[in-house]
């Protein structure tokens, strides 16, 4: 009996709903606290945007030459060396899906608390994921027709917030307009560092990369899926922003992580505000719940290679890795109780986007390795597509460690644990062989 396959559909979905999440609804705040040009603020989700659908053209390609389950952690083992291959997957179980997971936790307790401000922050995060966890630990079928529901919802209400901002009519006024300040602000070191958010807002757009072996025409539907539900959030967050911005004043919104929850506030006055603050915190249920599914997959795949990590291999009759999820899960909730939401988005932006570096850069390294392979997708613009990537992400990867070191160097400490792992294990793989 074959098992139930991931068709187009859910594909699009989980990489809309891992994008769609935590960074959209909360990194504004901090943003505006080096950058006030309403124009710049724009650009810089322009910029994220197209950095993202850079990436998903090139990992169509790469998805495309080697269709399996695991993103990163299949791409650069056979690209590179599997000891990279190795590290990509650490840090995917460590930073990649846990702490988005946490931050996505810890982004609904707070929106939720705002409306009820008895309940715990901490307890209604852990709760979800505990919930989701059972959920997607049963069966992908069940997982995968909730991750849809949810995903649809979610864009129907995000583009429901965005109609009515529009009709919103605000007691101030926000140019939008490009300036002399606007350009200032778009090449200071201040934008870059902002672009932590943005990059971590739009992180998921490779999303469908980790479920590619349980998909239905993976080499076809696997880079359709990267480039629309690229391109789709792209649009949306734009828009999103632009409202945020044209509803509440810059100053209200420096340092603040629910800025969700003051627009709607100004847009539909306090009562339906606060309704609309709390829709917003349900829909951070779907960002928990596709990376609670996508990222279980990649810990799989090195299960099945590492002897010694060989228990997060194990599935149960419905072939769901349930080891793994929970495995991710505890440690989500150990984030959750220990760490500030800002360090978590810091700490996650530098650490992923070394792995997406080498990961695109990889594509160069697959056309000159396997000329004689016919690959069906084919990057768009070779090679100005993934050397536009790589351009803009060394100039993030450069402002971080400058402006951010302390986190940067955790994230470097989370490489370094990982590769002192992967040399025990390839160690008591020798000696068991």
């Amino acid at each position: 009996m074959s098992q139930p396959k991931i068709g187009f559909n859910t594909a699009i979905a989980i990489v809309i709903a891992n994008m769609i999440g935590t960074g959209v609804f909360t990194s504004l705040g901090f943003q505006v606290m080096d950058i006030q040009s309403g124009f710049a603020i724009l650009m810089l989700w322009v910029v994220g945007g197209i950095l993202s659908l850079c990436g998903a053209l090139t990992y169509g390609e790469i998805g495309s030459a080697f269709p399996q389950s695991g993103g990163e952690y299949n791409y650069l083992s056979r690209l590179y060396h599997p000891s990279v291959g190795f590290l990509s997957g650490w840090v995917s179980v460590t930073v990649g899906f846990a702490a988005p997971i946490a931050a996505a936790a810890t982004a609904l307790g707070l929106y939720t608390c705002k409306i009820y401000p008895n309940l715990d922050p901490k307890v209604i995060g852990i709760s979800v994921v505990l919930a989701l966890t059972v959920v997607h630990s049963i069966n992908l079928k069940l997982g995968s027709a909730i991750q849809r529901a949810f995903t649809l919802v979610k864009v129907v209400i995000i583009l429901m917030f965005i109609g009515f901002g529009l009709f919103y009519v605000p007691p101030f006024y926000t140019s939008f307009a490009p300036s002399t300040q606007s350009f200032n602000e778009i090449i200071s070191a201040g934008f870059a560092v902002s672009l932590i958010f943005v990059t971590y807002a739009y992180s998921g757009w490779n999303a469908a990369a980790y479920i590619a072996g349980e998909m239905k025409d993976p080499q076809k539907n696997l880079p359709k899926a990267l480039f629309f539900g690229t391109l789709l959030v792209m649009a949306i967050y734009t828009a999103l922003n632009f409202i945020f911005m044209y509803s509440v004043p810059v100053d209200e919104l420096k340092g603040q992580v629910e800025v969700g929850y003051l627009s709607a506030n100004k847009i539909f006055g306090m009562q339906l505000g606060q309704f609309m603050g709390l829709v917003i915190a349900l829909l951070l249920v779907s960002t928990i719940s596709a990376m609670i599914l996508a990222g279980p997959r990649v810990m799989q795949a090195m299960g099945k290679d590492m002897k010694p990590l060989q228990f997060l291999s194990t599935t149960n009759k419905n072939s769901v890795p349930y080891v793994a999820i929970i495995f991710q899960s505890v440690i989500s909730i150990a984030l959750v109780l220990t760490s500030s939401f800002q360090s978590l988005i810091t700490y996650v932006g530098f650490t992923l986007n070394l792995f997406t570096f080498l990961t695109v850069f990889g594509v160069f390294i697959l056309r000159a390795k396997n000329k004689s392979i016919d690959i069906p997708y084919k990057t768009p613009l070779y090679p100005v597509t993934p050397i536009l990537f790589l351009s803009i992400n060394a100039w993030i990867l450069f402002f971080i460690f400058k402006n951010k070191t302390e986190e940067s160097l955790y994230g470097l400490g989370t490489v370094l644990l990982g590769f002192i792992i992967f040399q025990i294990s390839a160690k008591i793989n020798k000696q068991k062989n």
